[in-house]
């Protein structure tokens, strides 16, 4: 008898592992199985980046950028496997290339975005950035896109949790991350419909930022900013379409950064 080939299920990517959705469902994108997040399933995804996120953003900068150059070394190693996933080659080296540029970054954000205030005084005036926390990432279904809003929010110290519409480009990033030393819960994946999980996030009480780039309904976009501004959290709307392909500049990293300013006194 001909060997018949396993056929691979596309999970969930929670706190380092990949289960099933608690709610059982799954939905056939592509001939592909794929799970169905819950609002369950985002609550634990909240979870696991909360418990993540203090050991990440207490890591040293220049650690975050070797895990994200990792990344890109991983991501450079499994290109006929995104190839099969119509990621044509193009998008692919770029992909690759915004990991790297992140992880240069991460060591010299603080630099740029911080520094030393003038002030009438005996007292040193310090502002130095600091990460805001949990981020909720509605992300595009593109690998590029997807890299795009992910790399900027966790190299300056978030944990995120992603809501992707392009499940199996998503995934397979995730198994990149997961043999890339990134620590469980640092990112999240969640596989489903926005328009279903999107707003318990942007309601959740430990979520502190959001990011709408992937939602190009107005209406949907609006509801979830008055859900978010509950909450006070931080909102990251990109006007007009995003042009990944061009470069980011700063805000995307800035975006979901805080800035703690200190006085500290000094002889005269």
């Amino acid at each position: 008898m001909p060997r018949l080939a396993i056929r691979k299920t596309y999970k969930l990517f929670i706190g380092g592992k990949f289960p099933r959705s608690e709610s059982g469902r799954t939905q056939v994108v592509d001939g592909d199985n794929v799970a169905l997040a819950s609002r369950k399933d985002a609550r634990d995804a909240v979870v696991a980046a909360r418990k993540a996120q203090p050991g990440w953003a207490g890591a040293t900068a220049y650690n975050r950028g070797q895990i994200l150059y990792r990344a890109a070394e991983m991501l450079e190693s499994r290109r006929d496997e995104f190839a099969t996933l119509a990621v044509d080659q193009a998008e692919l080296d770029a992909a690759i290339d915004r990991l790297v540029w992140y992880a240069g970054w991460s060591d010299k954000l603080a630099q740029v975005t911080g520094g030393a205030n003038p002030v009438s005084g005996p007292f040193f005036n310090i502002s130095a950035p600091e990460p805001t926390g949990v981020v909720a990432v509605i992300a595009p279904a593109s690998l590029l896109g997807l890299v795009s809003v992910v790399a900027p929010a966790i190299v300056t110290g978030n944990a995120v949790v992603v809501v992707s519409t392009g499940p199996q480009v998503a995934i397979t990033l995730a198994e990149v991350l997961a043999t890339s030393d990134l620590p469980g819960g640092v990112v999240n994946i969640l596989t489903g419909r926005p328009a279903e999980i999107a707003p318990w996030l942007a309601s959740h009480d430990d979520v502190n930022g959001i990011d709408l780039t992937a939602i190009d309904e107005p209406e949907l976009a609006a509801d979830l900013e008055r859900s978010a501004a509950g909450t006070l959290k931080r909102v990251r709307r990109p006007a007009g379409t995003p042009d990944f392909a061009a470069d980011p500049g700063l805000r995307p990293m800035t975006a979901f950064l805080e800035t703690k300013t200190v006085w500290h006194p000094k002889g005269f």
